[in-house]
C-alpha cells in the first residue's frame, strides 16, 4: 500500500476505512509453520531485520518493526481486525495447506479469495477447499495465462496491466475468467482498465477508489 507500511495492521485498516471491495495480502510460513503477512520472501526490505522469513520464529518475526511501529502480522490476526473481504495470495503448496486449515476451521470460503502465481498452489487449495474461489496471477505471460488458469480451476486471473492486450483479454472471456489488472496507480493504466472493460484492478492508492473499483 502506497500510504502505510505495506502489509500491516494499519495498512489494512486504513484500506478498508477507505471503502476499498477486497484488501490484497500476501502469505508466507514462518519456520514454526505459522501463516505470516509479508509479501517478500526475506524481511530486509519492509522491516528493520534481514534474512528469509522461512528461516524465522514467529516470535522472532513479531519482534521486528515493519514500519511505523508497526509488527509483522499473522493471517488471523488480520481477519479478526477487518470485515472487509479478502484476496490472500500464497506462494506455495505448502502455504496452501496452512491456509486451507484456517478457511475450514473459521468457515471463510465466502469471505476469502486465494490467489497464486502457482498454477500448483491455485489447484491444491481448489481440492483441499471446495467451493472456494481462486485466482492465477500472471506478471510475465502469454495467451496460455488462459489455458493455466482454466486447468488449475480458477475462476479469476490477475495480470500485470503493462503486459495486458485485447487479445489475452478476448480469451479471458471466452473461457468465463473474471480479469482483474494490477497495479494500477495511474489515470493512464484506469483507463485501460476501462477501456478493457475488467472486472476490476489493484492499487496501492485507496483514494483511486473515487473513480472505479479496486482491491488494495
Amino acid at each position: 500500500m502506497g500510504v502505510e507500511p505495506e502489509n500491516t495492521l494499519r495498512s489494512f485498516v486504513a484500506a478498508q476505512q477507505a471503502g476499498l471491495d477486497v484488501i490484497e495480502l500476501d502469505l508466507h510460513l514462518s519456520k514454526d509453520g505459522a501463516l505470516v503477512v509479508m509479501h517478500d520472501t526475506d524481511v530486509d526490505r519492509t522491516t528493520d531485520g534481514t534474512g528469509p522469513i522461512a528461516e524465522k520464529t514467529l516470535a522472532e518475526l513479531r519482534a521486528l518493526d515493519a514500519g511505523r511501529g508497526e509488527h509483522v502480522p499473522v493471517f488471523e490476526e488480520v481477519l479478526d481486525a477487518l470485515r472487509t473481504p479478502l484476496q490472500a495470495e500464497i506462494k506455495d503448496v505448502q502455504a496452501a495447506r496452512a491456509l486451507a486449515e484456517v478457511i475450514l476451521k473459521r468457515d471463510l470460503v465466502a469471505r476469502v479469495e486465494v490467489s497464486s502465481f502457482h498454477d500448483e498452489a491455485v489447484a491444491e487449495i481448489a481440492r483441499l477447499v471446495p467451493g472456494v474461489r481462486t485466482a492465477l496471477i500472471g506478471s510475465r505471460f502469454g495467451t496460455d495465462i488462459v489455458d493455466r488458469a482454466v486447468e488449475a480451476g480458477a475462476a479469476t486471473v490477475c495480470l500485470n496491466i503493462r503486459r495486458l492486450t485485447l487479445e489475452i483479454v478476448e480469451r479471458a472471456r471466452k473461457a468465463d475468467l473474471r480479469i482483474i489488472g494490477w497495479v494500477v496507480n495511474t489515470q493512464d493504466h484506469l483507463r485501460l482498465v476501462r477501456a478493457l472493460q475488467l472486472d476490476g484492478a489493484t492499487t496501492d492508492y485507496p483514494e483511486i477508489k473515487r473513480t472505479a473499483r479496486f482491491t488494495a
